[in-house]
């Protein structure tokens, strides 16, 4: 059952708060396979309580306590990366599985990854669409050749899948990126982990090679998330004044996202160095963002940027969203739905987004469809801090990639209260 929750900030726009992040999403989902392939040699700490993380490590356990049958379901819910990890991490176990996932999940294109398994020598079809889940994949891949062309400008999760199972494909992989790479900073992250569990790899130009190799003894410590810290960019962004604590988090990360810290400091958010992470406060100075900002590498962020720019009434361009449409849902056009209500367009050009922000207002109460997507939820609760009340529908849709958040809020003075 779906239930919506008002949320709601009464008197001074002043947030005083120390909030201790989960570990990140993004690194716990790789870690997890990698541990999983490595058969024991690595472990991990400090993982995500995100649903997908919960989804992702619950179905890796159960594959590790079953014997081998005929064929084993592997039901993924909404967890997209757990999606897209698993088709190549299964491609490799010597078993029949049926993958799938939500009837949104079914909608979700994966063709481009299973393309690239399948010229590897991998056994894949489609149960239902050609090019979506379901999928019938009858494991045990030995590949014969190692080479593979795979585009990257769709989703870097396709190449990260690739060379997590790489270092145990008995030819290696060596894999060529055609045209640009979306979200550079994720491929990054999985070389940067896999070399922590001994895992070695060239990367030249648009190849990234990875022989045979055996993973090491190793554990792999996941940080803090940094796409739950740029909900409270956005609350710092848009309070009167704002002194917020978020231990544990390193400015100089591995995940994509920490460029939240650049980015924010044109919409009036200044980031410290604490003594055990980092402390964000308001700017006192007059926002000066870019004319455009390029997401490209870091499309997790944009619902939060965009929302809080808009009702910043920043007039801005964004460019590198073009991923955004395949998300948990097309959240291009969910900006769109939900941003009207506040009188403001997001208007698409060339693959160029702006934001018109000339009928901006702030009624006193509004309603804000969440669509299935735990970003939406996220994005827009901030603007509780400029609109008496804004309700959430389907408050409970943060559980995905951050279970405490509507708890964090209130701790920081937020009142959210759940709609019988």
């Amino acid at each position: 059952m779906k239930n919506n929750a008002v949320v709601s900030f009464t008197g001074q726009k002043d947030i005083q708060a120390t909030i201790n992040l989960t570990g990140s999403k993004s690194e716990s989902n790789r870690a997890l396979i990698i541990a999983a392939i490595s058969k024991g040699l690595v472990k991990v700490n400090n993982l995500s309580d995100a649903a997908d993380t919960v989804t992702l490590n619950r179905i890796l356990t159960e594959l590790n306590q079953t014997k081998e049958e005929e064929r084993k379901t592997v039901d993924v819910g909404h967890a997209g990366t757990a999606m897209r990890f698993l088709t190549a991490y299964l491609s490799t176990i010597p078993q029949q599985f049926l993958l799938t996932g939500s009837s949104r999940m079914q909608e979700r294109p994966i063709g481009i990854l299973v393309d690239a398994l399948k010229s590897l020598g991998a056994d894949v079809s489609y149960a239902k669409n050609e090019g979506f889940p379901p999928l019938l994949i009858n494991g045990g891949l030995n590949n014969v050749r190692a080479e593979v062309s795979i585009k990257g400008n769709v989703s870097s999760q396709y190449l990260s899948a690739l060379l997590i199972i790489a270092p145990k494909l008995l030819a290696g992989l060596s894999l060529n990126i055609e045209g640009g790479l979306t979200s550079r900073p994720y491929v990054e992250m999985t070389l940067a982990l896999l070399a922590s569990a001994g895992v070695t790899h060239s990367w030249k130009g648009n190849n990234i090679y990875i022989g045979p190799q055996q993973y090491a003894q190793a554990t792999l410590t996941v940080e803090p998330d940094w796409s739950a810290a740029s909900y409270w960019y956005s609350i710092a962004a848009l309070a009167d004044q704002a002194a917020i604590e978020l231990p544990n988090l390193k400015e100089e990360s591995l995940q994509g996202d920490s460029k939240i810290q650049e980015i924010m400091v044109a919409l009036g958010v200044k980031t410290h160095r604490t003594a055990d992470g980092i402390a964000l406060s308001d700017s006192k100075n007059e926002p000066q963002p870019k004319e455009i900002l390029n997401l490209k590498d870091c499309p997790d962020l944009a619902q939060t940027i965009i929302v809080c720019a808009a009702a910043k009434g920043l007039n801005l361009a964004f460019t590198g969203l073009e991923t955004l449409k395949i998300k948990e849902t097309n959240r291009i056009l969910a900006l769109q739905n939900e941003l009207a209500k506040i009188g403001v367009s997001l208007n698409e050009e060339n693959e160029v987004y702006t934001l018109n922000c000339e009928g901006l207002n702030f009624p006193e109460k509004v309603s804000f469809a969440t669509y299935d997507d735990h970003r939406m939820a996220m994005a827009f609760a901030p603007l509780s801090l400029l609109i008496k009340e804004v309700e959430i529908e389907d408050f409970q849709v943060v559980e995905k990639s951050y279970p405490d958040f509507w708890k964090h809020l209130q701790q920081a003075g937020f009142t959210v209260q759940e709609l019988a």
